[in-house]
């Protein structure tokens, strides 16, 4: 396989303004298909931009970019078939069940057998016992669930994910990372937007961190750790996090754990 073939995104010397406002400087990278490629920012970074520009939503003043193979300037139209894109809040229709919205989405893509696709992405969210529920009554990790599976169906080789754990508990946010490891263990190739540096370093194989409309850095983690000096050896107590003790009170699923009591309590 040669790189080119193995490049699905290619993104070379965008530019994007909004009257004086420069968002996109001449950015550039390359992700290669089947991994997860996180884009690192704060907020106003021109992420979402970038994002926009890729799923032919919006037009760069300049560079050129391309989708599995298909430059998203010159075939738009073929581009959108080959993609998905999920924003920051779910698009789930709340009077709807979760399999409702499967398959809704099914027929207004005029697959057949709507009910066995939506079946099979309930089995593949884990999210099989709550299909027949209500997506009103779903927690927000359930949701923001709902709303990557209702993104794959046609099985697009490609799905941009824009600040998918936006507002959802630290709970959620798990389900979502371990939905978004699956998605690139099958195949899909994931470009993933996010300001917290924890999800880059949970999810990504690669991470490129846009500062002010630039690539500043683009590597694996092992690759970007290596740019600080060495770190020095020292023997600490090491204390559990908030995230050790919230899971462990509440259980690794979202089960009832045991609290442990405090002395009061003894």
């Amino acid at each position: 396989m040669t790189a080119q073939r193995a490049q699905v995104i290619r993104v070379q010397g965008l530019e994007k303004s909004y009257k004086e406002l420069r968002v996109l400087r001449g950015v550039d990278f390359d992700v290669a298909r089947g991994s997860i490629f996180a884009l690192l920012g704060s907020n106003g970074a021109g992420k979402t931009t970038l994002v926009k520009i890729l799923s032919t939503l919006l037009k760069a003043d300049a560079g050129t970019a391309s989708v599995n193979g298909l430059d998203v300037a010159g075939q738009a139209a073929d581009v959108r078939a080959s993609i998905s894109l999920t924003g920051q809040f779910a698009a789930v229709d709340e009077i709807l069940s979760g399999r409702e919205n499967l398959m809704l989405v099914a027929r207004l893509r005029h697959l057949k057998d709507p009910g066995r696709i939506a079946d099979d992405l309930l089995a593949r969210f884990s999210l099989t016992d709550a299909g027949g529920r209500k997506a009103a009554t779903y927690s927000g990790g359930m949701r923001r669930r709902l709303d990557i599976a209702m993104s794959l169906i046609g099985d697009p080789p490609v799905i941009f994910l824009d600040e998918p754990t936006t507002g959802l508990d630290p709970q959620a946010r798990i389900e979502v990372w371990q939905a978004v490891k699956e998605l690139a263990a099958q195949g899909t190739t994931v470009l993933l937007t996010t300001q917290y540096l924890d999800e880059a370093e949970q999810l990504a194989d690669r991470i490129a961190i846009l500062h002010e409309g630039r690539i500043i850095v683009n590597g694996t983690l092992a690759e970007l750790k290596q740019l600080l000096p060495p770190a020095k050896v020292e023997y600490v107590e090491k204390q559990p996090t908030l995230e050790d003790v919230f899971l462990t009170l509440v259980g690794a699923n979202g089960g009832d754990a045991a609290p442990a009591r405090t002395n009061q309590e003894r």
